[in-house]
């Protein structure tokens, strides 16, 4: 087994140094933002953002589309409902008055009868 190796304050000093200088030589070597590279980095990501905002707007255009469609339908349905609405009414109305009418018949046809009935009790006891 290896012995232990104490770094005295030199050696660390001069590590951290070296690690300094590491750090700086790996952020010199990056490209400039006027490097060709750079400049070609960034116009992809802008055409990819323009692709992207062109999308979300497509998307959202077909959805006020569609939003549109389906107010458009609902109002049809609505305006559909109301007529058969009033359809029914006025089926009910006529049924209601022809009933009205059927009663008052049968009334007049059953007064007629008892009044019968009352005239013919009459002539047999005269």
């Amino acid at each position: 087994m290896a012995a232990f190796k104490d770094n005295d304050f030199n050696e660390r000093k001069k590590v951290a140094a070296e690690a300094r200088q590491q750090l700086l030589a790996k952020f010199r070597t990056q490209p400039k933002p006027d490097d060709p590279a750079v400049q070609a980095r960034l116009a992809e990501r802008k055409a990819v953002a323009e692709a992207r905002d062109a999308r979300l707007a497509e998307r959202k255009a077909a959805k006020e589309a569609e939003a549109q469609q389906r107010a458009a339908d609902a109002a049809a349905r609505a305006e559909e409902d109301a007529r058969l609405a009033a359809e029914a009414a006025e089926r009910a109305v006529a049924e209601k008055a022809e009933r009205i009418a059927r009663e008052a018949a049968l009334e007049i046809e059953r007064k007629a009868a008892r009044d019968a009935r009352y005239a013919a009790r009459k002539a047999r006891r005269k």
